[in-house]
């Protein structure tokens, strides 16, 4: 095993990163920090891994002390938590020299694999001096897990599918400048590229492939996903009711779900599940990084928790991967990526319901600041549509005097 570690690390460091397409993703600035790469699978952790390699060597950093190396290897499928430290002391061996004189990047990928490595990786960073990136599949590295094994010493960094700008940067098709500065031509352009990110979504594996490669690709992700995340990690035994759960929350996006209608719904059919088992199963799917999941807007916590939440996935792309409606659905595929867009952006996120009963799809909080009353619709040309969303609108923006108002549309 020490040998195969050895050649691993020969060949990392020999190699530079491979092409990647650069992702808005930041890293936290803070010192003497671990960051950990977190979010849903096949999302791009990796590749983020091997993008910070690069922004390290174009700050002129040795290659030979930026040290990639990938636990997801059946050759090491016996390793455990005292074989760890052969990692360090066969990178050391190769090169003396560094140890305790230069700054070493170890970036771990997929290191979730080894039990015990949350000890490992303090160890090394206290006793070593070296900055450590650490990177593994989401349900084994949650945010809550990483702050505890870590102790106030990782940052946590979330890596999510492509942006609508990353979905562009990929296709090398990123506008140089301003939209207000494009002409007519590039803005028909981008609209039509956007009307086709809201239909096959961000995630990298799946751009530029058939319509009915990428709905099996999604498809794919998510039984993996629901064997590996869910069912192996938790030891799930009704794994029925978990796939009519999955089934439901992916097939219905941006609807409310609530526990209670869903267990009745089960109950109706003959599935047996009790309640606290289905709050759990929802609760592993959140993990995952599969879906989000949007409360009401409320000061009150008992009203937060007595109403429905608002599921989304974690990409519009998987929407008619499991939308069994045959029809376009390009106005929740629209509000989902609106969802994520905020998240990425750090607003805090839930849904409105005003004191006259008008429903707004998004109030978006930011850190510091007013908020944002949002509502996406895809369509506005019927007078009806357009007259209920900014009814809405108004209403809403009478409780919230100081917040901003927006209806994001495509035509």
């Amino acid at each position: 095993m020490r040998e195969i570690i050895r050649q691993k690390l020969v060949q990392a460091i020999s190699e530079p990163p491979p092409a990647f397409t650069r992702r808005q993703t930041r890293l936290p600035q803070v010192r003497n920090k671990t960051h950990a790469v977190v979010g849903m699978r096949r999302a791009g952790k990796t590749t983020f891994l091997h993008q910070c390699r690069s922004d390290l060597l174009s700050e002129g950093r040795e290659p030979a002390t930026l040290a990639y190396f990938s636990f997801d290897d059946e050759r090491l499928a016996e390793m455990d938590q005292k074989h760890l430290h052969w990692v360090i002391e066969e990178y050391y061996a190769i090169n003396p020299t560094f140890r305790d004189q230069e700054k070493v990047a170890f970036f771990f990928d997929e290191i979730q694999l080894v039990p015990g490595w949350e000890q490992f990786a303090r160890r090394i960073l206290d006793s070593e001096n070296i900055q450590l990136f650490v990177s593994g599949s989401s349900a084994h590295m949650l945010s809550r897990e990483v702050a505890t094994s870590f102790r106030g010493r990782a940052m946590e960094t979330r890596v999510y599918p492509f942006s609508f700008r990353e979905f562009l940067r990929h296709r090398a098709a990123e506008p140089e400048q301003a939209v207000s500065n494009l002409t007519k031509a590039q803005r028909s352009a981008l609209e039509h590229a956007f009307t086709d990110y809201l239909i096959t979504g961000g995630f990298p594996e799946a751009q530029g492939t058939s319509t009915t490669d990428r709905l099996m690709l999604l498809q794919g992700y998510v039984d993996t996903v629901i064997l590996r995340d869910v069912i192996e990690r938790h030891t799930i035994r009704n794994v029925t009711a978990l796939r009519e759960m999955i089934r439901q929350l992916l097939g219905n996006a941006a609807a409310a779900f609530s526990v209670n209608r869903f267990y009745n719904d089960l109950k109706s059919r003959g599935i047996p599940a009790s309640k606290d088992i289905l709050h759990a199963l929802l609760a592993h799917i959140e993990d995952t990084f599969l879906i989000r999941l949007v409360p009401i807007h409320t000061s009150s916590e008992r009203v937060r928790q007595t109403n429905p939440r608002k599921i989304y996935p974690v990409d519009q792309g998987l929407i008619p991967a499991f939308d069994r409606s045959g029809r376009p659905n390009t106005g929740h595929a629209l509000e989902t990526a609106v969802l994520i867009e905020l998240e990425r952006r750090g607003y805090e996120r839930a849904y409105l319901h005003t004191r006259n009963g008008f429903e707004i799809d998004l109030i978006a909080t930011p850190l510091a600041g007013a908020p944002i009353l949002i509502q996406a619709c895809t369509d506005l040309t019927d007078s009806r549509t357009r007259d209920r969303e900014f009814r809405a609108l108004a209403d809403g923006l009478a409780e919230f005097p100081r917040a901003t108002g927006l209806v994001l549309t495509h035509t």
